[in-house]
């Protein structure tokens, strides 16, 4: 049962905490509710067997769990028929139909955590805690800050709701292209951790992946522009490797020595279409320069036969739309394969000299293989140290440790 209720908490939990969210108005009593629900669950369910319907279930036990969590914090003097009425008029949690809305309880959410009264960084973090459950640490992770700076603009955000009174809905489609950006960021952060995770036993985390993609269709639906095409066409493109991306063991296979008839040709077509109409518009965002990026590799039969200067190209586009130290290690790496490793390695020096990748991991990867390829084996090896020592995921660990010890022979 303990096994059961763990595998459920993956799959349902934040469709449940979603839910529960605009049945209680309250983030925090939200929360508690569902792990009362999950407890409960594990109590009644050996007994009486598991429900026809356990999400429902967990929902309505704890959306009373909620009441009874009030009613021994406050003094009521209504019945406790009122209560429910208070907290939530409507006793059923299906959401009614409507022409500007989206039967999506975790889309109703992602909007509430994007509403514009919300500084763009809190927006973000709030919906990668809230919406997919993305820990504290690996959110800070993805914006290269602090745990604790990540949590104060969590709890500072989750005061803004609540004294603001941010309404839980998907705008009007009058009102959604202001608030489209940060949506969109946060579908990108989370298909970022799907993709590669910042820490754990597993290269990937598929269901943040899978969740990222829907997310991405929904948005998609609602505002048909170049950026929710670009950004889904990434997606599904870089979702397209990862069976190639990892051995039946779990370990890191480089993008060179993958089995490219594992990639998903299903996948790389839709997204090859999604990337021509998302430059068939007239705004071209860096959502449809990435997607423009990972169609080429896509398109490519060997890393040799990929068309290194049009990418090159394109991620200098990208810098110049978007500045970010990440993006421009990307573009060095892109550089090293067209015009060979001193150049790229040239480049990368200059952005760590800078100081402002001196904590993310990849860059010292991407050095330590171009000294690697330049026969500097003694500097590779220090830098895959250096590496290994700002890595968190198990299977980097390991080809990182792997290359040391290739290095050492």
């Amino acid at each position: 049962m303990r096994e059961l209720l763990n595998d459920l908490y993956n799959t349902e939990s934040r469709r449940i905490l979603a839910t529960l969210i605009r049945l209680l108005g309250d983030f925090d009593l939200a929360e508690d509710a569902m792990h009362d629900a999950f407890k409960v669950a594990l109590e009644q369910w050996s007994q009486a067997g598991v429900p026809a319907n356990p999400r429902a279930w967990l929902i309505s036990t704890g959306r009373f769990k909620a009441i009874d969590r009030l009613r021994q914090q406050t003094r009521f003097e209504s019945p406790l028929d009122d209560l429910v009425e208070q907290i939530a008029p409507d006793a059923h949690y299906v959401i009614a139909e409507n022409a500007d809305e989206v039967e999506d309880d975790r889309l109703r959410l992602m909007f509430t955590c994007c509403h514009p009264a919300l500084p763009l960084e809190a927006r973000v973090a709030l919906t990668l805690r809230e919406v997919c459950g993305l820990s504290t640490e690996a959110i800070a992770h993805a914006f290269l800050i602090h745990p604790s700076t990540l949590a104060q603009r969590i709890v500072r955000a989750k005061t803004k709701i609540h004294e603001t009174h941010i309404p839980y809905q998907v705008p009007s489609l009058a009102e959604l292209p202001e608030r489209l950006e940060a949506v969109l960021q946060v579908i990108y952060l989370v298909f970022n951790e799907g993709y590669a995770a910042s820490s754990g036993d597993s290269l990937t985390r598929p269901a943040l992946s899978d969740e990222a993609i829907r997310l991405g269709r929904l948005v998609l639906e609602l505002l048909p522009q170049s950026e929710t095409l670009g950004l889904l066409a990434m997606m599904l493109l870089h979702e397209s490797r990862r069976m190639a991306r990892s051995s039946a063991q779990g370990d890191v296979i480089v993008l060179e020595a993958q089995d490219r008839s594992l990639w998903n040709r299903t996948l790389i077509a839709e997204g090859t279409q999604l990337a021509k109409r998302a430059f068939a518009t007239s705004q071209i965002g860096k959502y449809a320069l990435q997607a423009a990026i990972a169609a080429l590799h896509s398109a490519a039969a060997t890393v040799a036969e990929t068309d290194w200067p049009q990418i090159v190209g394109l991620y200098a586009m990208l810098h110049q739309l978007t500045p970010s130290p990440i993006i421009a290690l990307n573009h060095a790496v892109a550089v090293a394969m067209r015009d060979g490793p001193q150049v790229g390695l040239a480049l990368i020096d200059e952005i760590l000299l800078r100081g402002e990748l001196s904590d993310y991991a990849p860059a010292y990867i991407a050095r330590a293989d171009l000294c690697r390829r330049l026969h500097r084996i003694a500097e590779a090896q220090a830098t895959y140290q250096q590496a290994l020592r700002l890595s968190q995921q198990q299977p980097e660990r390991r080809f990182l440790e792997q290359r040391i010890s290739d290095l050492a022979a």
